[in-house]
């Protein structure tokens, strides 16, 4: 049985999270009275079926939202491990979104919307802190979320350290949910190869001439030297998920290489482990 709290700032995407966590079996409930916690934690123990819950809770609540902490002490209490994923992206294109949808911020209603974010983010702040796993989906389109939430929640995975292999280009931004960053641009780059050009690291012919250097070979055996020796600390410590990012310039060659080959590592090992690829349709 597996128990899953969403939360995070409002236009994050938190609605498109539950309708993903729905669509991989998750029975899920949107704007929870967080009061109401403990009892659906109690219901969810008695249930004879061994289903997945996740449930969305927020500051739609208004001053109820307080009271989340204390019930899932209580939840803890009861003896669910829950898991909290929180869904965070910049404000700039939280303005965007809101802008574009024309919804009211729930916390705008005597200020401006840029108080009404900061005003949420410092409620939201111990949430973040508390939680299991944070998506920044600032960059992400809906199929790229869904990947993501996937690789985290389709299987039984939140029981061990879950590792996201995450390729990216620095001309977009560094990834706010990378935990380790590699920067794999002092390596050679396909990109000034003309018939190398127009593909990209999931493509065997890039693949191939990024991991032919000696430079390349040896930077990845380090990267593994390092991951070997830190993944069972960060599991040590508790953490649920770890997300590597692998940069390039563009996103799309070496980056992916290394975030593919790293991934097929990881799993060979039988870490579990999924791979995404944020900026290669760019």
């Amino acid at each position: 049985m597996e128990f899953v709290i969403v939360t995070g700032r409002s236009g994050a995407g938190k609605s498109k999270a539950t309708e993903m966590l729905e669509d991989i079996g998750f029975v899920v409930i949107d704007n929870m009275p967080p009061q109401l916690l403990p009892s659906f934690g109690q219901i969810f123990l008695k249930s004879e079926q061994d289903f997945r819950a996740a449930v969305c809770v927020d500051v739609r609540a208004g001053k109820e939202f307080k009271m989340l902490y204390g019930a899932m002490d209580e939840l803890k209490s009861l003896g669910i491990d829950y898991k909290v994923l929180y869904l965070d992206c910049d404000e700039e294109t939280l303005v965007h979104r809101f802008k574009e949808t024309r919804r009211r911020h729930p916390l705008n209603k005597n200020n401006t919307l840029e108080e009404a974010f900061a005003k949420e983010e410092e409620l939201m702040a111990p949430m973040k802190d508390r939680a299991d796993y944070v998506i920044d989906t600032t960059h992400l389109k809906p199929a790229q979320l869904k990947a993501r939430i996937a690789g985290i929640f389709d299987g039984n995975l939140q029981q061990s350290l879950q590792v996201t292999c995450m390729s990216f280009g620095f001309k977009y931004g560094i990834p706010a949910d990378a935990d380790l960053v590699f920067d794999v641009r002092c390596l050679p780059n396909p990109f000034y190869i003309p018939e190398l050009k127009p593909h990209t690291g999931l493509d065997q012919d890039v693949f191939d001439y990024v991991m032919s250097f000696d430079s390349s070979k040896q930077f990845f055996e380090k990267m593994k030297d390092l991951l070997a020796y830190s993944l069972p600390l960060y599991a040590a410590e508790g953490k649920g998920n770890l997300v590597i990012g692998f940069g390039c310039t563009g996103g799309k060659h070496r980056s992916v290489t290394f975030a593919e080959a790293m991934y097929a590592a990881l799993k060979e090992d039988n870490i579990p482990v999924n791979v995404f690829h944020r900026d290669i349709v760019k």
